[in-house]
C-alpha cells in the first residue's frame, strides 16, 4: 500500500509541473488568433483584390 501511495504521489507531483499542456493550449490561442486576423485582412482587402484581377482580365480579353 505505502509503494502504491509513493508512486501516485510521484505521478500526482510530475502532472502538476507538467507545462507541456500549457505551451500546447498558448499556441492553440496564438494560431486562432493568426487565423482571426487573417481572414479580417482577406474581407477588409478582397474585394480590392478582385477589381484589380477583373480590371486586368478586362484589359488582356478585349480586342
Amino acid at each position: 500500500m505505502k509503494d502504491l501511495s509513493l508512486k501516485l504521489y510521484c505521478k500526482a507531483k510530475a502532472f502538476a509541473f507538467d507545462r507541456e499542456g500549457a505551451t500546447a493550449i498558448e499556441y492553440a490561442v496564438i494560431a486562432g488568433l493568426i487565423a482571426v486576423v487573417m481572414i479580417a485582412a482577406v474581407k477588409v482587402i478582397g474585394g480590392d483584390v478582385n477589381s484589380i484581377f477583373e480590371n486586368a482580365h478586362t484589359k488582356l480579353t478585349t480586342p
